[in-house]
């Protein structure tokens, strides 16, 4: 079992939902932090929130789709702190949209964050993790990293590829004998406002229409349940405890198992029953 107490950890996505939850978690344990996220506002009261429990805190408005922003930003961390021990890549987006209809630009923004996000982060902090001799890459997937859902091209798409990544790095760092731990975050239904941010930023692209609507709600009201707080506790729980894979919720162990004993037929289980069986993060 490790400790992230005085470790100097990063978390991306930190103005809301998990990502702040996170903060807050690792500052109750002792964790020194450098947060980020593009809404300064949010992030503002992550960082009042956290400081107010006596954590160390950096803060930066951050777009991890922009590869050279992030490396200037691990720059300026390991300036301000001069050391990283861990990353909690988990900056994200949701996103609806099929494979025939969906746009190109959907693909470019979702995969731009989710899955380029979490790349920009790892490799430009993957250096000082080593350095630090005590490392740690946590990056947060979905529960649509273990099950692909109609519909959601762009994102389950991103959430496969982060899984894909992470399972990747972490073979590599236990064959370099690097002393970098490895941890992939599957969360089921949390309840943050993403799928409402989802909706909202569609209905910005194009006009809503009634079945935009009717997800968003059933999202929000039957499926988005899991505290935030508590998915934060469970994911640096596994984090302490060296974990190489998080699953946050029961949706998300059942979905696991779902998959695992019927991979053949679980797509066609899905269109019969709706096709919203499972979740965003």
């Amino acid at each position: 079992m490790g400790s992230v107490r005085d470790k100097v950890a990063v978390v991306t996505g930190a103005g809301s939902g998990i990502g702040r939850r996170l903060a807050l978690e690792l500052a109750r344990r002792g964790a020194r932090l450098a947060l980020s996220d593009v809404d300064e506002a949010g992030l503002g009261e992550t960082a009042d929130q956290v400081k107010a429990l006596g954590a160390e805190v950096f803060t930066a408005r951050l777009d991890v789709a922009d590869r050279a922003a992030v490396q200037a930003h691990a720059d300026a961390v390991v300036e301000h702190f001069g050391v990283v021990h861990q990353i909690y890549n988990n900056a994200g987006i949701a996103s609806s949209g099929s494979v025939l209809d969906g746009e190109w630009s959907e693909y470019d923004t979702v995969l731009g964050i989710n899955l380029f996000g979490v790349i920009h982060g790892t490799k430009a902090f993957l250096p000082h993790l080593v350095a630090s001799g005590d490392g740690h890459v946590v990056n947060v997937s979905s529960l649509n990293g273990l099950m692909a859902q109609p519909g959601m091209s762009a994102y389950c798409t991103s959430k496969f590829g982060v899984r894909g990544f992470t399972e990747t790095l972490r073979a590599e760092m236990l064959a370099g004998g690097h002393p970098v731990q490895v941890t992939v975050v599957h969360p089921g239904g949390v309840k943050t406002n993403i799928a409402t941010a989802a909706f909202e930023r569609g209905a910005a692209q194009r006009p809503s229409t009634p079945a935009d609507e009717a997800r968003m709600r059933t999202y929000n009201e039957k499926l988005l349940k899991l505290p935030a707080e508590r998915a934060a506790t469970i994911i640096v729980d596994g984090v302490e405890g060296g974990k190489p894979r998080v699953l946050v919720g029961n949706d998300a162990k059942l979905v696991d198992l779902f998959v695992r004993l019927v991979p053949r037929f679980y797509p066609a289980a899905l269109v019969r029953f709706g096709g919203v069986l499972g979740s965003v993060d």
